[in-house]
């Protein structure tokens, strides 16, 4: 799910899993790792996702004798968790739809070569 604030900002499962990577490794370049992307990457996202609301959901600390890392704030911990309970909620919500889509669902068809949608 993927949702798109009036203030132009979308939240969706890339920048979940990127949150939920950095409370789980405390780093921004082992979380975006564990996701395949690039350091770079990663800590693009999460600069936007500081960025996006009032309020930080991440912060750093520099490197020294006992190294950097990052974690999640009060407020980047509560978003993970309404991220998550969305989610959660909305696929509770189109459960029949998605039993109907999967049952009409070619057992055949390959994804392979598919043209993406816009």
């Amino acid at each position: 799910m993927r949702i798109d604030l009036t203030n132009g900002a979308r939240l969706g499962p890339g920048k979940a899993q990127l949150l939920a990577g950095i409370a789980e490794h405390g780093s921004i370049r082992a979380a975006g790792a564990g996701l395949g992307m690039s350091y770079r990457r990663a800590w693009l996202l999460a600069d936007e996702i500081n960025r996006m609301f009032r309020e930080p959901s991440i912060f750093t600390r520099h490197g020294g004798k006992s190294g950097g890392g990052a974690g999640l704030t009060d407020f980047g911990e509560t978003l993970l968790a309404r991220c998550r309970k969305m989610e959660a909620e909305s696929l509770k919500a189109v459960s029949a739809d998605l039993e109907w889509l999967e049952a009409a669902a070619a057992a055949d068809f390959s994804g392979e070569g598919a043209v993406a949608e816009e």
